[in-house]
């Protein structure tokens, strides 16, 4: 746990566009949906993220970026309201006011034309809980947004993850634990079954 994470979901531009400025809305986080971030010899391995996951989130200051990515400008912000993520019963709903640069203007475009049309969110779980008759992971609390980015190529359609310059963790890594635990409970049971079976 508190291992930054990223995940994805869709992004549009608005079709109001009020003096000039470029607001662009999203889905960053979908609740209670069951999403595949992994197929691990043969088993889909999934995660559902809690209707109560933010409750007590750190969402204080929280930038927004293209591609997770640090050396781009920071287009929109919690801390001075260019930037605002509230959640309802559906997920994490964000809603920016792109910075009038080049930068911004230009991602506002790309937007528009649909070019990119995906939104990724870096976090760290503060609490979860793993089912494995299902192979699922439930987010129960999420401690800290870090940003919210718009993104050219998640890797699903829906909610996704999404690696950024090695800094993030993989679904891999998001279940090694757990595929671990499988796997000893596993050989386990075989090995109890192979010691009744010589009685």
């Amino acid at each position: 746990m508190h291992k930054k994470e990223y995940r994805s979901a869709v992004i549009s531009a608005s079709e109001q566009q009020a003096d000039n400025q470029l607001l662009v809305e999203g889905c960053a986080a979908v609740f209670e949906q069951a999403t595949v971030l992994a197929e691990i010899d043969g088993v889909q391995y999934k995660e559902i993220i809690d209707k109560d996951a933010l409750i007590g989130c750190d969402m204080s200051d929280v930038p927004f970026k293209y591609d997770h990515n640090d050396n781009f400008f920071v287009l929109a912000r919690t801390r001075n309201k260019t930037l605002s993520l509230t959640a309802d019963n559906m997920g994490l709903n964000v809603r920016a006011n792109l910075a009038d640069i080049t930068a911004g203007q230009d991602l506002y475009k790309l937007i528009q034309r649909g070019d990119i049309d995906k939104m990724s969110f870096g976090f760290t779980v503060a609490q979860e809980n793993y089912d494995s008759l299902t192979h699922t992971r439930r987010i129960l609390r999420i401690d800290k947004i870090y940003d919210v980015s718009a993104v050219p190529d998640p890797a699903y359609d829906g909610t996704s993850i999404d690696i950024a310059d090695g800094a993030g963790v993989s679904a891999r890594d998001c279940f090694s634990g757990y595929i671990e635990a499988e796997k000893i409970a596993k050989e386990e049971a075989q090995r109890r079954k192979l010691v009744l079976l010589t009685f």
